[in-house]
């Protein structure tokens, strides 16, 4: 949700906002609603105001005067029904419409229409040239016995698959690296709920507009959905909290299974492990001040520890500047992290690190008290810093041998009882 005194003083950077990210929201129109909206309130409170002004006045007065503030009371009465009538219309109107505003990207955003215009801006590693034909991470997975989205799709349906042996085990050791990094480095472990409340997923910004990508339960448990991100219990955690200021950052990491629809995603990644309806992530959030330099530098720090945990598992990968059409409705900025994908012959996302500002914290009512006393609403980021199956497309066809064994990064073999690779 965005700041509507910012909005009403100057809207053009709202509209601006709308055009880069192709958003279709009419902005004039919403401050016309917003004009009229307030006109009503203040007409409404005022009507309110003189009925409660008789209504004392009322018991003191006699005949004929009496007779008079009674009959003045019931014609006032019907008009403050019929004004209260359309004042909930409108606000209704008024509360969704500041849904489906879009914040304004910083100035540093890039502008383009999609993903396919996003700005690379630096590269790690170096990309693997196989002396052997090399095999993807389905054919891997299957040679290996790891594996099994045919009996995924059996049981259930299209975008599924089993883990196995040491796939399985493979996937704990991921998870549990990307856990220790993180707590080496003073974040907080989360293992949050997997079902939230709806509100929830609008103060996150999910909704409005991404219902469809989620799972919704059934009319036993309305107002409730799976998580598609350990972002939306985490970033939730200090909902319609007042945070001291010395507390600030807020850094937490959740870890927890994720479940997406991809409903939007029809013959889209329909090969392999990249698009799947369940998988696992490790999360990382940070709740700090409302100043520009320190989401920058949280941004930075968020980012950074990804990048880290890439190094250690030794794959190639690049970040993006992404461009103003594929940030979401609440980013004010965003980076991709994209890792070397041999099956693709290209690069493919595997993290993305967002910073909101306050649009979050406005939706989710977050807030902190300054050195001053004044109240004030946080920024929040976000960053995946490991999520699989997807990780374990590159992880397994970059470090592939020509046997189809699979070597083991120094980093993870603690985590594998030592193992330094994965053999049929």
């Amino acid at each position: 949700m965005i700041d509507l005194n910012q909005l009403r003083t100057d809207p053009e950077p709202f509209v601006a906002a709308c055009r880069k990210k192709r958003i279709k929201f009419d902005i004039p129109a919403f401050l016309k609603l917003d004009t009229e909206f307030r006109a009503l309130k203040s007409s409404v409170e005022a009507q309110r105001s003189q009925q409660n002004a008789f209504s004392k006045e009322l018991p003191k007065l006699k005949d004929p005067e009496k007779s008079q503030k009674l009959a003045q009371m019931k014609e006032l009465a019907a008009k403050l029904k019929e004004a209260e009538g359309e004042l909930k219309g409108l606000e209704e109107r008024w509360l969704a419409g500041q849904l489906l505003i879009p914040s304004v990207p910083l100035d540093r955003v890039p502008e383009g229409k999609d993903d396919t215009e996003n700005k690379e801006i630096r590269r790690w590693g170096e990309i693997p040239k196989f002396a052997f034909k090399a095999k993807d991470h389905v054919e891997l997975g299957k040679q290996l016995d790891i594996l099994d989205i045919e009996r995924g799709v059996k049981v259930a349906g299209a975008r599924s698959y089993f883990l196995k042996g040491d796939g399985t085990r493979l996937q704990h050791a991921l998870m549990s690296l990307a856990m220790d990094h993180l707590h080496r480095r003073n974040f907080i472990l989360m293992d949050p709920p997997h079902i939230v409340k709806h509100e929830m997923m609008v103060g996150t910004g999910y909704f409005p507009g991404g219902e469809e990508s989620a799972y919704h339960l059934d009319q036993r448990d309305d107002g409730f959905h799976l998580i598609g991100t350990a972002e939306v219990p985490v970033t939730s955690y200090h909902a319609a909290e007042i945070l001291p200021v010395a507390e600030l950052p807020k850094r937490y990491a959740g870890y927890s299974p994720c479940y997406r629809r991809e409903a939007g995603a029809y013959g889209k990644d329909t090969h392999g492990a990249y698009r799947v309806h369940q998988f696992y992530k490790v999360e990382q959030v940070i709740v700090c001040k409302a100043e520009p330099a320190e989401s920058a530098a949280m941004h930075a720090e968020l980012l950074g520890n990804a990048e880290a945990l890439m190094q250690l598992l030794e794959l190639p990968y690049r970040v993006v500047d992404v461009c103003s059409g594929d940030l979401g409705q609440g980013q004010v900025y965003k980076n991709d992290i994209e890792a070397w994908m041999p099956s693709r012959n290209a690069y493919g996302e595997t993290h993305s690190c967002s910073t909101f500002y306050d649009f979050q914290a406005r939706r989710l009512n977050l807030r902190y008290k300054d050195e001053t006393g004044k109240n004030i609403f946080c920024h929040t980021l976000n960053n995946t810093l490991i999520a699989s199956p997807r990780v374990l497309i590159p992880f397994l066809e970059v470090h592939q041998n020509a046997d189809g064994s699979i070597n083991i990064p120094q980093a993870l073999r603690p985590y594998l009882g030592g193992q330094e690779r994965i053999s049929a």
